[in-house]
């Protein structure tokens, strides 16, 4: 077999495609490719940390709650831990936010430098983590623009006003899909070089007709979504569901259908985060050419009340999610 040719092996690196992104567009102030660096290194520890979690015994519950009185695992903490020191370690980060944090973690003001707030759902998927299913880091960043004494308030914003979003996939290759606002890039953690590096520029939502539901709720949904679902039965969709929203939304993503995470009558807001699980989410299905939608609502324009408020989601491709919207 013929050795690969060393020149064409893929060494434009996270930071310097996003450096030459920054230098072909109107960017506001700081250094958005540093903070999304930050965010990198946070993974590729969180990654370490999971494929020696069995061995350095991390499996399982930490013996605590978290503010939505979901138990924490012992790598949500670490992964919680892991990502605010790297951010705190930019100069121009203002907050950080977190499914593991009650309220915004204030890391500098706006005349202090801080022009970036970070929120992420640090480990999605975590109670799998001891049967080896996938998980990953979801994150947002958004602008601080706000008066130094609200600096905390600059975590609630719509999701329009998303500067950069993106997800961490932890499974048989580390990934991150990411987008600032230019369509949407994947990139592969090298693990002989140590950084992540671009392997598909540019990625579109397929167009696959499958859809990721839990229909253990099926009792629970309302009628619109189970009309929709018996649809799907009868038109030859596929099902597929993992468990983990990143996990289910990157398969979506690169193969297409639909994701749905709707409203049940035990969770009639749906169950997912809107800050830091649905508007990420939304904004790379939208980047990538696809629909995201709670409700009837377009998700990136609902309006946050709460850092911690739930919504439902559903995104997709658009021919997919011109059939769920029908329903509704």
């Amino acid at each position: 077999m013929t050795p690969p040719d060393p020149l064409t092996e893929n060494l434009l690196t996270l930071h310097a495609h996003l450096s030459l992104r920054k230098a072909g567009s109107q960017s506001g102030p700081g250094d958005l490719p540093g903070v999304l660096g930050a965010v990198a290194l946070a993974s590729k520890a969180i990654a370490r940390k999971i494929r020696r979690a069995r061995i350095d015994d991390v499996i399982g519950a930490a013996g605590a709650a978290n503010v939505h009185g979901e138990t924490q695992q012992k790598l949500d903490v670490l992964a919680d831990r892991i990502l605010l020191e790297c951010l705190r370690a930019r100069p121009d980060v203002a907050a950080y936010a977190s499914e593991e944090q009650g309220d915004p973690v204030v890391v500098r003001t706006l005349s202090e430098g801080g022009v970036f707030t970070v929120l992420a759902d640090p480990l999605d998927g975590s109670s799998n983590i001891d049967v080896a299913v996938n998980v990953g880091t979801i994150f947002s960043v958004l602008r601080n623009e706000e008066d130094d004494e609200d600096t905390a308030r600059s975590a609630l914003q719509a999701g329009t006003r998303q500067v950069a979003a993106g997800y961490v996939l932890y499974g048989t290759s580390t990934l991150m899909v990411l987008t600032t606002g230019q369509g949407v890039d994947l990139y592969a953690l090298d693990a002989e070089l140590g950084d992540f590096v671009l392997v598909e520029e540019g990625l579109r939502i397929g167009e696959e007709r499958t859809y990721s539901i839990n229909e253990a709720y099926w009792n629970d949904f309302s009628d619109a979504t189970r009309a929709f679902l018996t649809f799907a039965h009868e038109n030859g969709y596929g099902s597929r569901y993992i468990g983990s929203m990143v996990a289910d939304v990157h398969r979506t993503l690169l193969r297409g259908g639909v994701f749905l995470y709707p409203p049940t009558r035990k969770a009639p807001d749906g169950k997912l985060r809107l800050m830091y699980e649905g508007n990420p989410m939304a904004m790379l299905v939208e980047q990538a050419g696809g629909v995201a939608a709670a409700g009837t609502r377009r998700l990136l324009e609902i309006e946050p009340r709460k850092l911690h408020e739930r919504t439902s989601v559903l995104l997709g491709s658009p021919a997919a999610m011109e059939h769920v919207t029908r329903f509704l």
